[in-house]
Order: C-alpha cells, then sequence, then structure tokens
C-alpha cells in the first residue's frame, strides 16, 4: 500500500529550483513512498511507458545548453500521450529536463533514494509524482555484489527506454543493467562541469585530472554496442 507523504509540510524536502523552473512549472508533485518490490504496479495504471533520462546531477554539465537541445530532439521523437518521462526528482544537471518535458506536455516522475530527506535535496518543480525508495545508497552496484542499489533497481525496472547523457558510476551501473535486460539504452557522450570535478578534486586533496567525461563514457563509447 502505498504512502503520501507530507514532507513538503514538514520542510525535510523542498520543492524548489531555479528561476526558470519555477515560472514555467508550480507543480505540487505527489510524494511516495515504495519499493521495488511496489513502485511497478504504482506506475503501471498510467498505461505510458517510461523514458528515462539518466546523467550527472550535482556534478553538472559543461555545456548545459547542448544537453538541453538533444534532450528536446529526444522528447520531440515521442508523444505526451505515449510517454510519461522520468529523472532522479531533483532540478541539478540532467534534472533541468523536466522543464522542457513539461513544456511539452509530458507527464513527469522521479525515482530517488529517501537519503534525500537527510540532505534536504531540493526537488524539481517540474516533477508531478516523486517514488522515494528506501535505500541507504544514492544507487548503483551495491559494493562488494553484483546488485543494484533497491534505488537503481527501481529505475531500471519501470523503464522502456533510458536515455544516458554522459553520467558517473551510478548512471553507468543503471545503463548497463537495462542494456543486460534487453532494454532500449542510448548514450550520449557529455562533460561533467570542469570548474565543479576541480574543486571538488581539491577539496579531497586528490590530483586535479583533465578527465571531465564520467565513467558511463569509458563503457558506453569506447565498448558500444550496435544500434545504440
Amino acid at each position: 500500500m502505498r504512502k503520501i507523504l507530507i514532507w513538503l509540510m514538514l520542510g525535510l524536502v523542498s520543492p524548489t529550483g531555479s528561476a526558470a523552473e519555477q515560472e514555467s512549472c508550480r507543480n505540487d508533485p505527489a510524494l511516495i513512498e515504495t519499493d521495488p518490490a511496489a513502485i511497478e504496479a504504482l506506475i503501471k495504471p498510467h498505461k505510458l511507458r517510461i523514458l528515462t533520462f539518466v546523467g550527472y546531477s550535482g556534478a553538472g554539465y559543461e555545456h548545459p545548453d547542448q544537453i538541453l537541445k538533444r534532450a528536446a530532439r529526444e522528447l520531440d521523437k515521442r508523444r505526451p500521450d505515449a510517454f510519461m518521462v522520468n529523472i532522479g526528482a531533483t532540478s541539478d544537471g540532467i534534472g533541468a529536463i523536466y522543464r522542457l518535458a513539461k513544456s511539452r506536455g509530458f507527464k513527469t516522475m522521479g525515482i530517488v533514494s529517501s537519503l534525500v530527506k537527510a540532505e534536504h535535496v531540493s526537488l524539481s518543480p517540474c516533477v508531478d509524482q516523486v517514488y522515494f525508495i528506501q535505500d541507504s545508497t544514492w544507487g548503483g552496484v551495491l559494493p562488494g555484489s553484483n546488485q543494484l542499489s533497491p534505488t537503481s533497481a527501481s529505475i531500471v525496472k519501470v523503464s522502456d527506454e533510458i536515455i544516458g547523457m554522459g553520467g558517473g558510476e551510478i548512471a553507468r551501473d543503471e545503463m548497463m543493467a537495462a542494456r543486460a535486460s534487453g532494454k532500449s539504452v542510448t548514450f550520449v557522450p557529455a562533460d561533467m562541469n570542469h570548474r565543479i570535478a576541480i574543486d571538488k578534486a581539491k577539496s579531497r586533496g586528490q590530483k586535479t585530472q583533465a578527465e571531465f567525461k564520467g565513467a558511463a563514457h569509458a563503457l558506453f563509447v569506447q565498448q558500444p554496442r550496435a544500434g545504440h
């Protein structure tokens, strides 16, 4: 049984985003707590195929305008009465695509780890429904195993198509799992934001590297699958 949460009222998460998003999207999203076993049954009544975008979130993009242009082309290939757009529920990075989707009439949803409650992460005002998955990680393959975390497993389970625009280890793991299960996966190479990456490396005392392609790039560009 799904549980509609009132975290917005409690201030645990916030549906705020960029000024541009707030101008065109003023949703009060349905906040739903669920798990990988139950999420498919919650989404099925919509009778829409799920188009999922994965990529960089907090790491941002070096050329965000190019990402939005490519996302717009992908959305324009599909009909709002046939697809629902799924991303990671937040406004950061790849989450900017929510506004594009809403402006074209698509219903939107997000699947995200329950860790957002502790981190007070802002939700995109352009997301209609957010599914919070009880998870002790942000996603990807669980350490010391070949299994996806509950959040990533939920994303792969409900997605009919996945489009990756760059992406780190979590996006890579989700695309690999989706591809292994025979689902349509399209990868678009993209650099993470260089300044954010450099500052993050310095804050950790790491040697700065001139590599900004992300973990997904090596697998999907150097070892592409025909037709994807």
